[in-house]
């Protein structure tokens, strides 16, 4: 009897976690590990051009420069 209680709230337990990993989605930074998508510092430097911190010049200098890695 103790042994099914066991299994039952370990499949209950799994079941929760692999919903919720399910219904979350892939991780943001999954895609930036394999390369694809924008890195972290191209994200960086959007949001300061978006808070006004840089001007656009600088956007594109910058942008340019990470680029070329």
């Amino acid at each position: 009897m103790s042994l099914a209680m066991v299994l039952f709230w370990a499949a209950l337990i799994t079941v929760i976690v692999v919903s919720v990993r399910y219904l979350t989605g892939p991780r943001s930074t999954d895609s930036h590990a394999h390369g694809s998508g924008p890195s972290r510092a191209e994200d960086l430097l959007t949001e300061r051009f978006a808070r006004g911190e840089i001007d656009a010049d600088e956007f594109r200098q910058r942008h340019a420069i990470l680029r070329g890695r």
